[in-house]
């Protein structure tokens, strides 16, 4: 395998354009003086040959099945007082009903992630949307608190390869040029839907509770219906292909990516089962390829301990800022108890409207602006750490906003402050997600699944624990010194640790080498 991972070496992010006419230059496809990753092929069958609405269409898919990943965790709060009697809960018990299907959604990726890199993509979705179509239900019927969460834990656990598998399908029909804006709207779903889905569950409370979960339930439904009838199998065999049915134009040097635009060959040409042409339900491996064993995604987690670039981005923002979230969600029926269900539901509008506001002007596709620019004057050399700028901003926003809100709550002041205050910290979240999921991926491309199954693991892992302290920190210290320390910690611990990583970042790297593995479609059979 070494051999075959220096193969591919130069689709990394420190390849660097030819600067005069004595350079030696790489045989490859470029944009803009920088070789293109992934590097694409001739081959109609290919995911990044497929067409425009083709690839938004199952972007589409993937941002559904994302935005129902954290739907699930947050849609019942407004329903938390029915839930307490029905099942004779304190406060605190009710909370861990968030908590519970977090850590399915912290498992999921572990033992998802290996198995689509072996049976591909689309099944693996298809199987997690039914078991989470199947605990809905359940949820909707439980008849006592034990059914109850092992119900939520289970949809947790099904939809939980929206994370994992979800972006490494973006990361088969997407280059990496485009990755900021297409990672983040990815991360807008996963936002969305853990902020619409009180919203919404709070109109759904005045029908009765268990509706809640049969909503849920129908979403499910509807996806698995999209999947099955749109969904392709997006797990290419690249690195075999790429000696097969090669994009470039012909000699041993550099190829212009817009000259190959339409350029196609014939895909029968290649006697390989691939994408569109497998089976409408796939239960073998999918060929051409090394694949991983099923517990690989396990060992591999453990071992990406290692790479302290992101080990420090993940651990930072998911333990000193993005757990937050669950500090406002659990908080908001207590903080705002004079009001109704569906009142508690509609302030959610400022987390919604700030996640939109910093996603359309500020996030995915200016950190794709800022690194193209950067990398320009950089003599076409690209740097991981050219995401992070924007980084800086975001945790003083959401900062400010954890601060704010916490005042506006103790002092009684108007709901529209609380408003802004929820706006200036959903900005900041969104931006901070869009940059540290793109970071990472940046920094070792080569290895995205593994990469992302540790973000994903660590993210939802904070999630299942906040809700556990949360309650008891509040009802001590208050909500001033309960968010104003929430506050502090996201913008001193965070920005800090940013900018080490900005600075030694490519030093660490180095240190640390690559790993010893790479995703299967870069790992060509024998």
């Amino acid at each position: 395998m070494e051999e075959k991972k220096q193969d591919i070496e130069g689709a990394g992010l420190h390849e660097k354009a030819p600067v005069d006419a004595g350079d030696t230059i790489e045989a490859g496809v470029y944009k803009d003086g920088v070789r293109v990753h992934p590097q694409p092929t001739s081959d109609p069958l290919d995911p990044l040959n497929w067409s425009t609405w083709r690839k938004h269409l199952i972007l589409g898919i993937v941002m559904w099945m994302y935005f129902l990943f954290t739907w699930v965790t947050s849609v019942t709060v407004p329903s938390f007082p029915e839930i307490q009697e029905l099942y004779g809960l304190s406060i605190s018990q009710v909370n861990w009903t968030v908590a519970i299907p977090a850590l399915g959604l912290a498992v999921g990726p572990l033992f998802w992630s290996s198995i689509s890199d072996i049976y591909g993509r689309r099944i693996i979705m298809i199987i997690g949307t039914i078991i989470a179509l199947i605990s809905s239900c359940g949820a909707a019927v439980a008849k006592n608190y034990g059914g109850y969460m092992a119900a939520r834990f289970f949809q947790g656990f099904g939809v939980s390869p929206a994370a994992t598998v979800g972006l490494a399908i973006i990361n088969d029909i997407f280059f990496e040029y485009e990755r900021g804006q297409k990672v983040g709207w990815w991360v807008l779903a996963l936002d969305l839907g853990l902020l619409v889905a009180p919203l919404v569950g709070g109109f759904m409370d005045l029908v009765s509770q268990f509706w809640i979960n049969w909503l849920t339930a129908i979403l499910f439904a509807a996806l698995l219906l999209v999947e099955l009838a749109f969904l392709p199998e997006t797990l290419y065999p690249r690195n075999r292909m790429l000696g097969q049915m090669p994009a470039m134009s012909g000699g041993t040097g550099p190829t212009d990516f817009e000259k190959i635009g339409g350029t196609r060959g014939d895909a029968s040409s290649v006697d390989l089962p691939r994408t569109k042409k497998l089976f409408f339900i796939n239960f073998k491996p999918v060929p051409g390829m090394r694949h991983p064993k099923p517990w690989d995604s396990l060992i591999r987690f453990a071992l990406t301990f290692k790479y302290l670039t992101v080990l420090i981005s993940v651990f930072i923002f998911c333990f000193a800022w993005y757990w937050w979230v669950l500090s406002i969600i659990t908080l908001i029926p207590v903080a705002y108890i004079q009001y109704s269900p569906q009142i508690q539901g509609l302030l959610f509008l400022g987390l919604i409207l700030g996640t939109l506001f910093s996603e359309i002007l500020f996030s995915g596709r200016l950190s794709d602006f800022i690194v193209a620019k950067l990398t320009k004057r950089n003599n076409g050399v690209r740097v991981a750490e050219m995401r992070l700028w924007l980084a800086y901003p975001a945790a003083l926003l959401s900062a400010i906003g954890l601060i704010i809100w916490g005042i506006s709550i103790d002092k009684a002041y108007h709901w529209i402050v609380g408003q802004i205050a929820f706006f200036l910290f959903a900005a900041g979240v969104q931006m901070g997600n869009t940059v540290v999921s793109s970071y990472i991926v940046d920094c070792y491309p080569l290895q995205s699944m593994s990469v992302i199954t540790f973000y994903s693991v660590l993210l939802n892992l904070s999630a299942f624990i906040n809700p556990f302290f949360i309650s008891p920190w509040q009802t001590s210290s208050g909500f001033t010194w309960t968010f104003a320390a929430q506050g502090i910690i996201t913008f001193f611990v965070s920005v800090p640790a940013i900018a080490c990583i900005h600075k030694f970042g490519p030093t660490l790297r180095a240190k640390n080498g690559n790993p010893g593995w790479v995703n299967p479609e870069y790992d060509s059979a024998t």
